[in-house]
């Protein structure tokens, strides 16, 4: 049988989309909630949960924090790079990791791989070149 959480948040979920209180909407919500099959998840992918819904709670700084930066000092170069997806990721985990990746300012990602890799763009500001240190002048 559902759990009392488990039904909280679908009941949650539907009323959030819905918009609607009417006692005909709570009992077709019940009922969608009741129908929806239930997915049992094991502790570490619990535990792969709670790590990524902490890196979003810590992106959410972050992002303000780069949106500052990209205001006050421009960022004048790009670049592509190919990052590894996290072994063991279920399809939910990686639409989270995509979420965090984009959510800031400075990175967004541009393909995902079915072999495992994400396609992030960034920008960043331009490197400072040394003079006479050999770098160019």
């Amino acid at each position: 049988m559902i759990g009392y959480l488990d039904l909280l948040l679908r009941l949650t979920i539907w009323f959030l989309l819905t918009a609607d209180l009417s006692l005909p909407n709570i009992i077709i919500g019940v009922c969608v909630s009741l129908l929806i099959p239930r997915s049992y998840t094991k502790f570490a992918v619990l535990q792969d949960w709670l790590g990524v819904l902490w890196e979003i709670i810590v992106a959410i700084p972050q992002a303000y924090w780069e949106a500052f930066e990209i205001m006050f000092r421009p960022h004048t170069e790009e670049e592509i790079v190919m990052e590894r997806v996290k072994p063991k990721r279920t399809p939910g985990l990686i639409f989270l990791d995509i979420f965090v990746i984009t959510f800031t300012p400075k990175t967004i990602v541009v393909k995902y791989h079915e072999d495992g890799w994400y396609e992030v763009h960034r920008v960043r500001r331009r490197r400072r070149e040394r003079v006479g240190g050999g770098g160019k002048e």
